[in-house]
């Protein structure tokens, strides 16, 4: 039960991040399908400073990873602005953008990482070996029955995401600033009457959602992978995504919902071990959280309410 509980909190987490950022962008009124690539290239530039930090501060230095998390924020957000430019700007169609974004990233991201490796190595490899986090267990709390094991080998990191999380519902919530964001989402030309401005609102929101993104990636390579590759791209962000639309674009419930694909994915693999089955099995236990996917779509999608204004454009001179 106890590793249950520890590996399904270390997938979960990473989802939550970047399912808030989905939360923010979708809200804001932009269809966000893109969290695939963000979240790959936000992995990607967090690792190559990761890299490149370990050569001059040592691989077991404490601060690498909290350099790899700023630039991972960093990549993830100045690559979303090709969404929000193509979506707010240009007004193209949402749904191709996110698709374009994400082949986009997984393409560039090889592409670079073979470059970054030559000049490094002299080795074309399309892997950046940045190891695994550290871990550490919660003295009194760890010793509860039964949840206790939500407290043994926790990644620092999972913190990090809880404290981004509360942030996250008081900023979307509590502030004049979430308001507007919400009203995008909802009502933009009543927005644009009270004198807000739609198109910045809605491309803050796709840059939040892009820095978010970046994180929950390097978060996955740090702790799932242990390397940066074109593995990272396992279809990660559109479970966020699913989380995201099952939790009704609302923080709490999504929180709850990527938990349940957390303990879905251990539970699989502690079964396949369990039972002593070989590893072409446990492959194929690890598809669970895709299956349950399916179906809370097929039961659930009926009570999904998504934002009113969510993936039209806003033409100021119609309202």
């Amino acid at each position: 039960m106890d590793m249950i509980m520890i590996d399904g909190l270390s997938f979960a987490m990473p989802l939550l991040v970047m399912a808030i950022g989905g939360i923010y962008c979708e809200r804001s009124g932009v269809t966000m399908l893109a969290l695939e690539g963000l979240q790959g290239f936000g992995a990607f530039t967090g690792s190559v400073a990761a890299v490149l930090g370990a050569m001059k501060l040592g691989g077991a230095s404490p601060a690498l990873i909290y350099i790899a998390m700023a630039f991972s924020m960093a990549g993830g957000l100045v690559f979303s602005l090709i969404h929000a430019a193509l979506c707010v700007k240009f007004r193209a169609q949402q749904v191709i953008s996110g698709a374009v974004v994400n082949t986009l990233a997984v393409a560039l991201t090889t592409f670079l990482t073979s470059i970054v490796n030559l000049g490094i190595t002299g080795e074309a490899s399309n892997k950046f070996q940045i190891g695994v986090s550290s871990r550490f267990t919660v003295p009194v709390l760890s010793r509860i029955p039964v949840f206790g094991g939500l407290f043994k080998n926790m990644y620092p990191f999972e913190i990090v995401i809880l404290v981004v999380a509360f942030i996250s519902w008081y900023l979307l919530y509590k502030t004049p600033y979430g308001l507007r964001l919400r009203s995008c989402g909802e009502n933009p030309a009543s927005l644009d009457a009270a004198g807000g401005n739609v198109g910045r609102i809605r491309v803050s929101a796709v840059m939040i959602c892009g820095a978010l993104s970046g994180l929950g990636g390097i978060f996955l390579a740090y702790s799932i992978s242990a390397t940066f590759s074109p593995s990272i791209y396992m279809g990660y962000g559109y479970l966020s995504i699913a989380a995201l639309i099952f939790g009704n674009w609302k923080i709490l419930p999504t929180f709850a919902v990527c938990l349940f694909f957390g303990f879905a994915k251990s539970s699989g693999y502690q079964l396949c071990l369990f039972l002593g089955m070989p590893s072409n099995y446990s492959d194929l236990l690890m598809v669970l959280p895709y299956v349950l996917t399916l179906l809370l779509l097929i039961f659930f999608s009926k009570h999904n309410h998504p934002p009113r204004a969510l993936g039209e454009f806003f033409d100021k001179g119609k309202r």
